[in-house]
């Protein structure tokens, strides 16, 4: 009876306003979050202020870890064959009905097409049925903004490092929508870096490696270094004078170390070298001083240009690679020179799940910023900016740094 009546209510409010927001006024918000822009399956429901109502997630790790490597149609047959079976699994843990959501926000840029197909046509086919509103969601701004929804005191605008297996880059979230792109890889990410170079050296190869990603397996195998400064690395870009990050380089580097280690110990082809944990270890304070020299001149052409305001200094460090607890390490040292509070999201959320898209979804739905009612204008699209370039101009300010000395990451004395 009561909940007729409110249905009754909330019905004739729509008649009379055209604006859907008012909607909000009169009920709760319930948004549902699709994420299939890689190779996980993901749903969550969550409520205006972002309790997680309903969540389930189906990984295809274990499969394409068998592939040494994610293999697209592989990874768009188990989107298809597990996506009404994870919306479900959410729907039936949140109590809800899907008659009850407000909108549904699925991703549909950027990401592999053939897993964000999947994943939009999922999404309209549940907003036709239902007659629900659609919200398309940018992937990484979902990644960005996800640490608002368990931090209340991040106000925009802040700073954003996200890092992943698909992605680097540094940005401004100047609100749900807009972006300001201070830095971007120019080749390779570090999330893929790391796989490639976990499956050369053959970690799988050790029992304690078997069931890890190629970045957790190389995080652990760095925590067993005796001497993580046995390995020279070249920091990429140091003369550079932007924010852009570069991976292909370091590949290469350790690629040949690998060789040529491969070679002095004579080892067999199904053998780990013995110098395996330094190497490692080296590899990722490498990557630490990189992100940290391209942070903290980001920070320093924030400060020049007034960008961000002193009261509101946050970094964000989201994406899968902000899992590892090396990384980090490094980078709070330049935030705390800076100034700037560090949030790192909790591991399962800096991965791809369908909770990011559903507070998306929030932010978007509250502040009434692309939510789509015509499903015929909703596309997929591969690659897409995550805002406007600020790239050249950072250039042309032309920042020399002075750069923090990055200390006992790895209970070193300075790296």
């Amino acid at each position: 009876m009561y909940l007729n009546k409110c249905k009754k209510i909330i019905a004739s409010k729509c008649i009379r306003s055209k604006n859907i927001l008012n909607i909000c006024h009169y009920r709760n918000v319930f948004i549902m979050g699709i994420e299939t822009s890689c190779d996980d399956t993901g749903c969550a429901i969550l409520n205006e202020n972002g309790d997680i109502l309903g969540e389930s997630l189906d990984s295809q790790h274990f499969v394409h870890l068998k592939h040494g490597g994610i293999i697209p149609p592989i990874a768009r047959d188990l989107h298809r064959n597990n996506i009404e079976n994870v919306v479900n699994q959410a729907i039936t843990r949140s109590g809800l009905k899907i008659e009850d959501l407000t909108a549904i926000a699925t991703t549909v840029e950027p990401g592999l097409p053939m897993s964000l197909l999947i994943g939009m046509k999922y999404g309209k086919y549940l907003c036709r049925v239902y007659k629900k509103p659609f919200i398309p969601i940018h992937h990484m701004k979902a990644h960005a903004l996800t640490a608002r929804m368990f931090d209340k005191s991040i106000e925009y605008p802040f700073l954003v490092l996200l890092v992943s297996g698909g992605h680097c880059l540094l940005a401004i979230a100047e609100n749900v929508e807009d972006f300001l792109l201070l830095g971007k890889s120019i080749d390779n990410s570090p999330g893929e870096i790391m796989d490639k170079i976990a499956r050369r050296l053959k970690l799988r190869n050790l029992i304690e490696y078997t069931a890890l990603s190629g970045g957790r397996a190389m995080e652990l195998a760095a925590s067993k270094a005796d001497n993580p400064l046995q390995f020279n690395y070249i920091i990429p870009l140091l003369h550079q004078k932007n924010c852009n990050f570069s991976f292909a380089g370091l590949h290469n580097q350790i690629s040949r170390m690998i060789e040529s280690e491969e070679k002095i110990h004579k080892v067999d082809p199904d053998e780990v070298i013995p110098s395996v944990h330094n190497l490692c270890a080296g590899f990722l304070l490498t990557i630490t001083r990189h992100l940290c020299h391209r942070v903290q001149r980001a920070m320093e052409f924030i400060e020049l240009k007034n960008l961000i305001p002193p009261e509101r200094r946050i970094l964000v460090m989201s994406g899968g690679v902000a899992c590892n607890n090396i990384i980090p390490k490094g980078i709070q040292m330049v935030c705390d020179e800076y100034g700037y509070k560090l949030v790192r999201p909790p591991p399962k959320l800096c991965t791809d799940n369908g909770v990011m898209i559903a507070w998306n979804g929030v932010e978007r739905w509250k502040s009434q910023v692309g939510v789509c009612s015509d499903l015929e204008k909703i596309t997929i699209k591969k690659s897409s900016p995550i805002g406007k370039d600020m790239i050249e101009d950072l250039e042309k300010a032309n920042i020399s740094c002075k750069w923090i000395k990055v200390t006992n990451i790895m209970n070193l004395s300075t790296i």
